[in-house]
């Protein structure tokens, strides 16, 4: 028999995408909050100000959303469903001869099309607005440091200019720092000649000094050049890294073809691909785990939480939704720590999620 999205599926549809919706405010509002008040301490740098931290904000609002998109999701669908439920409305669309499959297909539709959507901001607006976010913030707390397409990375310290074609933030939180590649030192004397070029093939900043690695420097005199090749030395410089952060996006704000090119570059150098390669499955199975996530949890809005609460169909929704994600996280953190498959990481947590509803509720009918 023909399936067909009828009245009573848009009922279903549009109470999910309203507690969805709410749900969704709600966490970035939250999230964006606590970016803001965390921001406040940088004012004050440079010309950084209130209304800095106020446009830093804005533009990162659709990585946000992105973000929390899949624990909202989860929470509206358990909240939608379960007030359908509470109302006995599930009752009476059960009654006239719709099963809990075609229900939950209801419900995962609108779902489905707003994780497409959320798929199409990671591509356009979200890494745009990441951008200007950093772009802005980094030029506003200094003026010696720019960061332009094409190009790369651009840093000032008295006569020597840094130019870094690649850059990637190790670690997280208080222990993260910064590491450049393709890095080329334009040093000039103090009447404005080119004293030297050094090619560094990595610069990494080490309890306050920049360590450079593989370097290549060419030194130039009056009537010569001379040349030089040293495998690691120390640069005393004063650049600030919390500021050269801000010129280098994080691999999970990439687009999937800037993705794609860095781990190309990194494989064609022998670099580790790490946080890159991490962030390009993120992004593929971002579809899945949401998908799978919400039809774990659905069919709570039909047995247990029937006579629940609010409170109750709101805590196995964020147990479900975070409990998942930190699953997830936990076993992408071992798979790199022990070179495991990385798509075994990101998959298996939705399927065992999805398993064990399965079986729970398998064995209750």
């Amino acid at each position: 028999m023909r399936w067909r999205f009828g009245l009573a599926d848009r009922m279903i549809a549009l109470r999910v995408a309203a507690a969805l919706s709410a749900a969704w405010f709600v966490l970035v509002g939250f999230d964006a909050i606590t970016a803001l008040v965390g921001q406040l301490a940088n004012i004050g740098q440079g010309s950084y100000g209130f209304s800095e931290v106020l446009i830093y904000t804005v533009y990162t609002l659709p990585r946000r959303a992105y973000t929390l998109f899949p624990t909202a999701a989860v929470i509206g669908a358990l909240l939608g469903l379960g007030a359908l439920a509470a109302s006995s409305e599930l009752t009476a669309l059960r009654a006239i001869g719709l099963s809990r499959a075609r229900i939950c297909v209801a419900a995962v539709a609108v779902i489905a099309l707003l994780t497409l959507a959320m798929v199409i901001v990671a591509e356009t607006i979200g890494p745009a607005g990441e951008e200007q976010a950093q772009t802005r913030a980094m030029e506003a707390k200094s003026s010696d440091i720019k960061s332009l397409r094409g190009s790369g990375l651009w840093a000032r310290e008295g006569d020597t200019f840094l130019n870094a074609k690649q850059g990637n933030v190790v670690g997280r939180g208080a222990d993260s720092t910064i590491e450049l590649s393709d890095v080329t030192l334009y040093e000039f004397d103090q009447d404005g000649r080119l004293a030297s070029i050094a090619v560094v093939q990595k610069a990494l900043h080490h309890s306050g000094v920049w360590e450079l690695r593989d370097v290549h420097r060419s030194r130039f005199g009056l009537r010569e050049v001379v040349s030089e090749q040293v495998p690691e030395e120390r640069w005393a410089s004063r650049l600030n890294p919390d500021v050269l952060q801000l010129g280098v996006t994080r691999p999970r704000y990439l687009r999937m073809t800037e993705l794609r090119n860095s781990l190309e570059y990194l494989v064609r150098n022998e670099l580790d691909m790490g946080e890159f390669e991490s962030a390009y499955w993120a992004r593929i199975f971002y579809p899945f785990s949401t998908l799978v996530l919400c039809l774990a949890a659905l069919p709570f809005a039909f047995g247990t939480l029937r006579s629940g609460g609010f409170g109750k169909r709101l805590f196995v929704g964020i147990v479900l939704g975070v409990g998942m994600f930190t699953a997830q996280t936990l076993s992408v953190n071992l798979a790199q720590v022990y070179h495991l498959d990385l798509r075994l990481a990101y998959g298996l947590p939705p399927l065992l999620v999805a398993l064990v509803s399965w079986l729970h509720f398998r064995g209750r009918q």
